[in-house]
C-alpha cells in the first residue's frame, strides 16, 4: 500500500502533462519534479540540473546523432533506386517475387540507417510505384514496408538501442552486435510468410519478370556495392574492435558523404538540411532521455523501484511468466506511446525486475526492441502507419489490417528469442572489443 501512493500520483500527473499535448521529455521532467517535491527533502532543482547535464553528456550518446545523420545523408541520396535495379534481379524468380525486395531492401537500409521511418520512406517511395506497376497486391506492399521498415530498430545501427545502452549503462556495441542475428531471423520470417502467402492469395498474380543471364545480374549488383561497403565498415569496425560505437558512427558519416557526393546528389541545401534534420531528431531524443534520467532519480528516492521488484519476486513468477507479462505490458504501452519513450519511461522500474529475475541484460535489450517494434505498426500511435498512409493514400483502417500478418510474426519472434537466446546472446560474447566500449 505504500508503493501505490506515489504510483498513483506519478501516473496521474504523467497522464496529466501528456493529455494537455506537453512534449513527452518535459512530462516526464515534471513528473519527477512533482515526485521530488513530495517524497524527497532534496532539492528538486538542484537534482533536476544536476541529473540532465550528468545524463546529456556522455560519451556514448555522442553516437545516436551521428546515426542520425548518416541516416538523413543517405535517405537524401538516390540509394533507394540503387538498391531496386541491385536487388530485384535476384528477388524476381523467389516466391513471392519482387515483394522480397521491401524486406530486404529494408534490412540493408537499416543496417547504415538506425531509423524505422526513414527505412520507410527510403526503401517505400521507390518500391510502391515499382511494384503497383507489376499488379503486386495492395495489402502485401503496404504490409511488408510496414513490418521490415520495423528492422531499423533492431539492426545496427540502432537508436532505440543506443538509447537502451544508456539508459541502462551497457555496452552500446554489445547491443548491436546482439541485434544482428535476431534482425536477420526476422527478416527471414517476413520472407517466409512471403512466400507462403504467394501461393495462398488468391490475388497474387503479378506481372512476370523478364528473364536475366547471371552475368546480367552480376552486373545490377553493382549498384549494391557502396551501401555493402558502407555497411562492412561500420558494423565491421566495431566487431573486430577497431572502433568504438561512437567512432563507427563517425565513420559511417563520412562513408554516407562520400557515397552522396560520388551519386551527385551532395549539394550544400541536401548536406544543410540532412544537418538539421539530425539536429532536430537527437534534441528531440536528448530531451526525453534527459527527463527519464531524472525521472528515475526521483523514483529512486521514493524507493518505487525496488519494492515494485520486491512485490514481482514475492509473486515467484517464472522467467516465462514475467517476459510474457512484459510483452503484453508492451504491447498495450506502445499503443500509446512511441518506442524510444516507452523504453526511457519504464528502465527504471523494470531493469531490477529483469535482473533479480536473472535475464541476460543484453538479450533483454533485443526482446525489447522486438515488442517496440509492435508499436510502430499499432494503432492508434503506430508511426510507420502514419508514414505509409501519408505515401499511399489509404486509410490507416487499411494499413493496420495489412500490417496484421507482419504484427503476428514479431510476436512469433519473440517466442523464438526465448526458447533459442543464443540467437541474440552469440554474437555480443564473441566480439573483439577494445576496453571501455
Amino acid at each position: 500500500m505504500e508503493q501505490l501512493i506515489p504510483i498513483a500520483i506519478f501516473l496521474c500527473v504523467l497522464f496529466l502533462l501528456l493529455g494537455s499535448g506537453v512534449w513527452v521529455g518535459l512530462a516526464l521532467m515534471g513528473v519527477a519534479y512533482v515526485g521530488m517535491e513530495l517524497f524527497t527533502s532534496r532539492p528538486a532543482g538542484d537534482a533536476m540540473i544536476t541529473k540532465i547535464w550528468t545524463s546529456s553528456s556522455s560519451w556514448t550518446l555522442t553516437a545516436l546523432p551521428l546515426f542520425i545523420w548518416m541516416g538523413e545523408i543517405l535517405y537524401r541520396t538516390r540509394l533507394s533506386e540503387d538498391m531496386f535495379r541491385g536487388l530485384s534481379p535476384w528477388m524476381a524468380r523467389l516466391p513471392g517475387g519482387l515483394v522480397h525486395t521491401n524486406i530486404v531492401g529494408c534490412t540493408v537500409f537499416a543496417a547504415v540507417s538506425g531509423s524505422s521511418a526513414a527505412t520507410l520512406t527510403t526503401v517505400g517511395k521507390m518500391s510502391i510505384p515499382e511494384l503497383r506497376k507489376r499488379n503486386y497486391p495492395e495489402t502485401m506492399i503496404i504490409g511488408t514496408l510496414a513490418g521490415a521498415a520495423t528492422l531499423g530498430l533492431m539492426i545496427p545501427p540502432s537508436l532505440t538501442l543506443i538509447v537502451y545502452g544508456v539508459t541502462i549503462n551497457e555496452s552500446i556495441t554489445k547491443l548491436f552486435m546482439a541485434g544482428v542475428f535476431p534482425g536477420l531471423v526476422l527478416a527471414a520470417m517476413f520472407m517466409a510468410y512471403v512466400a507462403i502467402a504467394s501461393f495462398v492469395k488468391r490475388d497474387f498474380n503479378p506481372t512476370p519478370e523478364p528473364r536475366m543471364s547471371f552475368t546480367e545480374k552480376l552486373k545490377n549488383s553493382r549498384f549494391l556495392l557502396p551501401v555493402i561497403c558502407l555497411i562492412l565498415v561500420v558494423i565491421g569496425s566495431m566487431y573486430l574492435g577497431l572502433a568504438t560505437a561512437t567512432e563507427a558512427a563517425a565513420f559511417g558519416v563520412i562513408g554516407s558523404l562520400l557515397l552522396a557526393a560520388g551519386q551527385g546528389s551532395l549539394s550544400f541545401a541536401t548536406f544543410s538540411e540532412s544537418l538539421m534534420g539530425a539536429v532536430r531528431t537527437s534534441a528531440m531524443i536528448a530531451l526525453i532521455l534527459a527527463g527519464a534520467a531524472f525521472l528515475s532519480l526521483s523514483m529512486g528516492f521514493t524507493g518505487l523501484p525496488r519494492g515494485l521488484a520486491d512485490l514481482i519476486a514475492s509473486l515467484e513468477l517464472s522467467k516465462f511468466q514475467l517476459l510474457m507479462a512484459l510483452l503484453v505490458f508492451y504491447i498495450v504501452l506502445g499503443c500509446f506511446l512511441d518506442g524510444i519513450s516507452s523504453v526511457v519511461l519504464t528502465m527504471a522500474v523494470v531493469e531490477p525486475m529483469i535482473r533479480q529475475a536473472g535475464i541476460d541484460i543484453i538479450w533483454f535489450g533485443i526482446f525489447i526492441v522486438v515488442v517496440v517494434e509492435m508499436a510502430q505498426i499499432t494503432p492508434p500511435i503506430g508511426f510507420n502507419l502514419f508514414v505509409l498512409q501519408g505515401m499511399t493514400g489509404h486509410q490507416m483502417t487499411f494499413i493496420a489490417r495489412a500490417a496484421i500478418p507482419m504484427f503476428l510474426i514479431m510476436v512469433a519472434m519473440v517466442f523464438v528469442l526465448i526458447f533459442f537466446p543464443e540467437i541474440a546472446t552469440w554474437l555480443p560474447e564473441n566480439i573483439r572489443q577494445r576496453p571501455g566500449t
